[in-house]
């Protein structure tokens, strides 16, 4: 049951985040200074969360990593 549910959470982040209603249907309006991404910054990490539950860790993306050194 708990895995349905976190694969339910998973896809309505996906179906919200995709925006089929073209911005109609918003819990904040982008147009507000500072706060406006907060929705979809929080299903972001909704998404992140699902997946990782499922194996998939895309959160290491985000790990400062060495820069490559190609003069040697």
């Amino acid at each position: 049951m708990k895995k349905l549910l976190i694969a339910f959470a998973g896809v309505l982040t996906i179906i919200y985040l995709v925006n089929p209603t073209f911005g109609v249907v918003e819990f904040l309006p982008d147009n507000l200074p500072l706060v406006g991404n907060i929705d979809e910054a929080t299903a972001t990490m909704v998404l992140l969360g699902a997946l990782r539950y499922f194996g998939w860790d895309l959160t290491n993306l985000f790990v400062k990593r060495p820069a490559l050194d190609f003069g040697k």
